[in-house]
């Protein structure tokens, strides 16, 4: 067990280092290697994080598999999971042998390729088990660089306006955060996360260039934070980057940017925003629940008047995500476990409806939609899987989309009822934009004479959905093997939410009582 969690997040990145340095040669046995070496380095890092899963107790809600040790410079590196972070962990692993059997028709510059991947799982993972300020800032940012060049070198003809665009919003809206955490250690003269989450930041009117800022120092802080996690959800109105990336992107890293990418979003919100600052979250939460039920209705709605299919899956993500961010800022169990199994569900949901984009545009190579059309004749298998994943993306009973989102209804009906009538307004919708594109790409005769040699899915991509229809299938009917471990650490953090609310409310008053 000792040093678990640095097996894990750095054995992708000790492949690429060997990656870069042995492997020699850009011939197709040189490809093949390369392509072999990151599977193989990716699915043994799933094998490892099944020992992490195992021996994990969901009942200890603290930290656990905890590794420190001094740094550079003072700091200290320090890694741990909890309940919530033990997810985002297994969610990253188990989706990246997929994302690299999705990489086996690439044969441009693929050994760099599987290097920009591989650091990139590093990264991500870091990020999830990150337990000191200044470390998970690291990660975080660093995360833009492999994804930046995935999209750069990768993708398509608009490739270098996407990536820019995604890079310089995710990166000027981490800044304000990075400045917050500077603020952070000033006050509580530490950077180690869970001594940040016991430390109170003060709540108190503040006197702000002639504003009065209400819930004082944890409103800045938390306005702070909340610029980087909405920007990376991404939350309207800073999701316009989200569209244009995965148009660009290639099927691999529109699967991993819409599976876990967007998940660094919600699980910021979650691990900084809730238990460090309560006030201001509370304050900010009617405005953040009406943020999240525009963004629910106004993607849907243009996702409905799309022509290609990856933009209008990546409108799908912007409706999803908002369905996270009320359960979140809901602040109930029901809210933040809706919000958290969303998380999983969507990253199983949206990395399978990504991929199957990518198998038809292998062999069509165009997104189009109106360059489809009776499919099912050709492709019965694909048309059945792209069905269920459809289907799981419109929240039907049985499959996972439909727990995440039944919970976040009722978590946030009983905190603002309108929300929740407005919001329940993107399920209709989305069944819409669902059933339509399903509707035209699917169903109907076959009229375009480029469709009628389209082979179906051959046995690779068999294999790579299979482990996602189980997932969102077991799910669905089976959501307790994720609320089971996330119940008690989401229990343990409300409690405390709580409990910081109604301390700051009982000193407001003896504050009244005892002016003259």
């Amino acid at each position: 067990m000792l040093n678990l969690l640095s097996i894990i997040t750095f054995t992708p990145a000790i492949a690429a280092l060997i990656l870069a340095i042995f492997l020699r040669g850009d011939d197709e046995a040189a490809q093949q290697n390369a392509k072999w070496l990151a599977l193989v380095a990716t699915t043994a890092t799933f094998l490892v994080s099944l020992i992490l899963f195992f021996t994990f107790d969901p009942n200890d809600t603290g930290f656990q598999h905890v590794e420190e040790r001094e740094w550079i410079l003072g700091l200290t590196y320090k890694l741990g999971v909890d309940g919530i972070s033990i997810l985002f962990v297994m969610l990253t692993t188990f989706l990246m042998p997929l994302t690299i059997g999705a990489c086996w028709n690439v044969t441009h510059r693929v050994k760099e390729y599987m290097i920009a991947f591989l650091v990139l799982e590093t990264l991500m993972i870091g990020v999830f088990v990150a337990l000191d300020l200044v470390l998970f800032y690291l990660f975080f940012e660093a995360s833009l660089i492999p994804m930046f060049l995935i999209i750069g070198i990768w993708g398509g003809k608009d490739r270098i306006y996407a990536a820019f665009k995604f890079f310089l919003y995710t990166f000027f809206g981490s800044v304000l955060m990075l400045v917050a955490m500077i603020a952070m250690f000033m006050d509580a003269g530490t950077t180690d996360i869970p001594t940040l989450l016991t430390h109170e930041f003060s709540a108190g009117p503040l006197n702000l260039m002639g504003w009065q800022v209400v819930g004082g120092m944890q409103t800045l802080l938390w306005l702070a934070f909340f610029a980087s996690f909405a920007v990376k959800m991404p939350m309207w109105p800073v999701h316009t980057w989200l569209p244009d990336a995965h148009v660009q992107a290639p099927t691999a890293g529109s699967v991993i940017l819409a599976a876990v990418l967007l998940k660094m979003g919600g699980y910021g919100f979650l691990r900084f925003s809730l238990p460090m600052f309560p006030v201001a979250s509370d304050l900010m939460a009617p405005f953040v629940l009406w943020l999240s039920a525009i963004a629910i209705v106004y993607a849907s709605l243009v996702a409905l008047v799309q022509e290609d299919m990856k933009k209008l899956v990546a409108y799908s993500s912007v409706a999803h995500m908002g369905f996270v961010t009320m359960g979140i800022f809901a602040a109930t169990q029901q809210g933040v476990d809706g919000a958290i199994f969303q998380m999983i569900s969507h990253g199983f949901i949206s990395g399978a409806l990504f991929l199957a984009v990518g198998v038809i545009y292998d062999r069509m190579h165009t997104r189009e939609i109106a360059a489809y059309g009776g499919l099912v004749n050709r492709m019965p298998v694909y048309a059945l899987v792209f069905m269920l994943f459809t289907m799981a993306n419109v929240g039907l009973p049985g499959t996972s989309g439909f727990v995440g989102e039944f919970l976040t209804f009722m978590a946030v009906f009983q905190v603002n009822t309108w929300v929740a009538v407005v919001a329940g307004t993107g399920v209709i919708l989305s069944a819409g934009y669902g059933l339509w594109l399903y509707r035209r790409v699917v169903f109907g005769p076959i009229i375009k004479d480029s469709l009628k040699a389209l082979p179906d899915m051959d046995r690779r991509e068999k294999a790579l959905f299979a482990p996602l229809v189980v997932m969102v299938v077991l799910l669905g009917v089976y959501p307790s093997l994720i609320t089971d471990i996330i119940g008690p650490s989401v229990a343990a953090l409300v409690g405390d939410y709580d409990g910081a609310l109604a301390a700051h409310e009982a000193a407001n008053a003896l504050a009244q009582t005892q002016r003259p």
